[in-house]
């Protein structure tokens, strides 16, 4: 209920702003799309050669971090690099509340999947605590899982995931750090049983997350877990 009120609120407040001041791009501030076609263009999208395991760009595989610490998901992927435009696009998306970014970062992953197929019979988002979901008002990996589901007609099961205990942010914390810090947080739900999985979230740094989602998943049975971000950051 809280959740919902913030996230109404918080709508009709941009709501009011759009009519008082034009949307502008979230990235270059010009009036038109909330994030246009030339920062769009602008995106540096990571493209082969890149590591087969954990997706960052790289001549060899496994690239230099995975020979050091091998992530137990089956794979990690990420459609551009965590900078520029794309970065000031994903902060105003997560940060500002601009869930209208969401059909745009959508097309991203679907186009991205057309290119680059992963095994995928249902869609699973990395999960917010309820804590921190209540504050921001919204899970913005949610977001972009229903939108991707909805594009590739593929179920997206909200309950797959959930995380039992908050952690500390990871923004903060080293690659070594990170793993501790989501190590079992989370607990997946009966049904991923026998199910591939594609695990979306919005920016993969080490992949700790997305190992540890990963683990939960597997630990139920899933047949496969591959994670699809919208953005890596090296």
């Amino acid at each position: 209920m809280l959740a919902r009120l913030a996230r109404n609120a918080a709508d009709l407040r941009n709501a009011l702003l759009d009519l008082l001041f034009p949307p502008r791009c979230v990235a270059c501030r010009r009036v038109g799309p909330w994030f246009c076609v030339s920062c769009c263009a602008s995106i540096e999208k990571i493209l082969p050669p890149l590591c087969n395991h954990c997706g960052r760009p790289s001549a060899i595989s496994p690239c230099a971090y995975c020979a050091k610490q091998l992530l137990q998901i089956d794979g990690i992927r990420a459609v551009a690099l965590f900078e520029g435009s794309l970065r000031a696009a994903i902060h105003a998306f997560k940060y500002q509340h601009r869930t209208e970014l969401a059909p745009v970062f959508g097309t991203m992953l679907s186009e991205y999947l057309l290119t680059f197929p992963l095994p995928a019979d249902t869609i699973v988002a990395v999960p917010l605590h309820a804590d921190r979901e209540r504050m921001r008002g919204f899970n913005q990996s949610l977001l972009l899982a229903r939108t991707l589901g909805a594009r590739l007609d593929l179920p997206v099961w909200e309950d797959g995931l959930t995380r039992t205990r908050a952690t500390q942010s990871q923004t903060q914390l080293d690659a070594a750090g990170r793993r501790e810090n989501v190590r079992d947080a989370f607990v997946a739900a009966p049904r991923a049983r026998g199910a591939r999985v594609l695990l979306i979230d919005d920016v993969c740094t080490t992949g700790a997350t997305m190992d540890a989602c990963s683990a939960a998943l597997s630990a139920c049975g899933a047949k496969s877990v591959w994670g699809l971000a919208i953005a890596r950051a090296l």
